[in-house]
């Protein structure tokens, strides 16, 4: 039993006992006094980590990025596209699906109107699929966005194409690199929760 009001600040995790999911546990961390205690997340998803439960693990780092309620309106923006269509990098496999349902949404626009080619006649054959690809992943190219030139509202589709793979992209490097990092764990000894 935990009071309503706790203070954790410097506090580290020994030992997790009971075995307990990560939610009840983000909860007492949410009772914190002091408000956002970042220090208390990174100790608790260490702790699952060393227990070798990487899914309670990802879901504290998770809670951890949800709770910064510090940011300004912009970063609460971004915050809620990052954790809607990603999880904050700790759902990457969001992001694969986020590629599939774009790629077919820019495959079926574009081969209901296709762009005209810059240079008439030099262009190669159009093609949705690859069109698509090109705008939506920065590092590929198929030679398409740069041999056909979108207009209006298509032009539009194209930047947030252009857009969304920055995203998606970034958001998969974040992911990699915490699931190569999450081998690491720090965790002290001290008294268990």
């Amino acid at each position: 039993m935990w009071p309503d009001s706790v203070s954790l600040e410097g506090m580290t995790f020994g030992t997790l006992l009971p075995r307990l999911p990560a939610k009840p546990r983000v909860a007492v961390l949410e009772r914190d006094e002091a408000g956002y205690v970042p220090h208390s997340y990174e100790q608790l998803a260490a702790a699952y980590l060393a227990v070798g439960d990487d899914k309670a693990a990802r879901n504290v780092q998770l809670a951890k990025q949800r709770r910064r309620g510090t940011l300004r309106l912009y970063g609460k923006v971004w915050g809620y596209l990052q954790d809607y269509a990603v999880g904050y990098g700790f759902r990457p496999m969001r992001a694969a699906g986020w590629l599939v349902a774009l790629t077919l949404a820019g495959s079926l626009a574009y081969q209901a109107r296709p762009p005209q080619p810059l240079k008439p006649g030099e262009a190669p054959p159009f093609n949705p699929p690859f069109h698509t690809l090109d705008l939506l992943p920065p590092i590929i190219d198929f030679g398409q966005e740069k041999a056909f030139r979108p207009t209006g509202a298509y032009q539009w589709l194209a930047y947030t194409l252009i857009l969304a793979g920055w995203v998606l992209a970034t958001t998969i490097v974040a992911g990699v690199t915490r699931a190569v990092s999450r081998s690491q764990p720090r965790v002290t000894a001290s008294r268990g929760v």
